[in-house]
């Protein structure tokens, strides 16, 4: 996964694959996390849930999870705040490791 470190945080490039049949992490592609969601793309709903769905799954605070670019798009940018890009890659890999 591609991560870029900024002052604030890491920036995880994120495809929401909205509409699943349960919410999930779903591995890796061309170096985005892919996220499945419940959430339908209506009103902002998939972007409240991405939120919320990633903040629980690596186990931070909804203020640490920030959606930065992608409002209306399945690809996005999240900030994962007060992190560096090692820490956000095991903390994912762990979660996808007890995915499978």
């Amino acid at each position: 996964m591609n991560f870029k470190e900024t002052a604030a945080g890491v920036l995880l490039s994120v495809r929401v694959l909205p509409g699943a049949r349960k919410s999930a992490l779903a591995g890796e592609e061309n170096g985005r996390l892919k996220v499945r969601l419940q959430a339908p793309p209506v009103e902002g709903k998939a972007n409240k849930a991405l939120i919320a769905f990633l903040a629980g799954e690596l186990g931070l605070k909804k203020n640490r999870v920030e959606l930065r670019t992608g409002h209306r798009s399945r690809d996005k940018l999240v900030l994962l705040k007060g992190m560096g890009p090692r820490q956000a890659a095991d903390m994912i890999e762990s979660v996808l490791r007890g995915n499978k």
